[in-house]
């Protein structure tokens, strides 16, 4: 057995025993690896940072899509910016979408992924409505002629390549990219620990459309509380449909976090958070 380590903020590391390697090798992007440990099942680390677990993903994936797809209660046509491992599109064809277009930089990822973590993406690569681009997130958001309901924006931490998915003019692109209604939902790291992801996101938010905010859900994986997710659309999504629980019935999806008391409650911000939106 060997020891995980990723740190997380100076002086501050997150230490995972691996009690067995699946997976180590280099792509024409960054390294992959993927692990057994006991407290988080398999692993997924890119240049070792940590990416998704079995044990908590679910938490993650449903926050950033049955959150966003429930409250739009008609996507059809959904686009998702990373997310190789494929655990959000999985999540994203349990709604009766007609399209989910998923664009991942490294084809290694989705490669690994699928064979390695097959209890994250399940059969979601195979289905039907998934479009699957391997190319730039960034250039095909700047290029496509296309309209999404929602675009999920499941990105790395802003190191290296990942930086530009947290710029200005990728948002003004994503915005760009949707239908009449749409709403865009990003993923911004764990707040107290890495302001910046937060403040610069809502920066550029708040510029470009007319209702912004953040919503929290904790992770276990991501040490330092809770985790944001940004939103924006035309609709202000702090305030849920007045029928949340009927679709969230009628729709019978096999949840383990999300629920109509968890959608209200998520965008109930602490004071530490809401004052980095000042």
């Amino acid at each position: 057995m060997t020891w995980f380590e990723e740190r997380i903020a100076p002086g501050a590391f997150l230490k995972l025993q691996a009690e067995r390697t699946l997976y180590s090798g280099q792509s024409d992007f960054q390294d992959l690896a993927v692990f057994e440990t006991a407290a988080f099942g398999r692993v997924l680390a890119l240049d070792g940072v940590v990416q998704t677990t079995e044990r908590d993903e679910f938490i993650y994936h449903e926050m950033l899509t049955h959150l966003p797809l429930f409250a739009h209660g008609a996507a059809r046509r959904v686009l998702i910016i990373g997310g190789g491992d494929g655990g959000m599109l999985e999540e994203a064809l349990k709604h009766p979408v007609e399209r989910v277009t998923l664009v991942e930089l490294d084809p290694k990822v989705v490669e690994v992924s699928r064979q390695w973590l097959p209890s994250i993406c399940g059969g979601a690569f195979d289905d039907p409505r998934t479009d699957l681009v391997i190319g730039d997130g960034a250039a095909f958001v700047a290029e496509t002629d296309a309209r999404y309901d929602l675009v999920i924006v499941d990105s790395p931490d802003p190191i290296g390549p990942a930086t530009v998915l947290f710029s200005h003019p990728f948002y003004e692109n994503c915005q760009r990219c949707l239908s009449p209604g749409g709403i865009l939902v990003t993923q911004n790291g764990v707040p107290f620990l890495h302001e910046d992801e937060v403040t610069g996101t809502h920066r550029h938010l708040h510029r470009l459309f007319p209702q912004t905010g953040f919503y929290l859900a904790p992770v276990p994986t991501y040490t330092g509380g809770f985790m944001a997710f940004g939103w924006a659309s035309e609709r202000n999504l702090a305030e849920p449909p007045s029928d949340l629980e009927a679709r969230i019935a009628a729709a019978g999806l096999p949840l383990a976090y999300y629920n109509p008391g968890i959608h209200r409650a998520a965008f109930a911000l602490p004071e530490y958070v809401r004052k980095l939106l000042d």
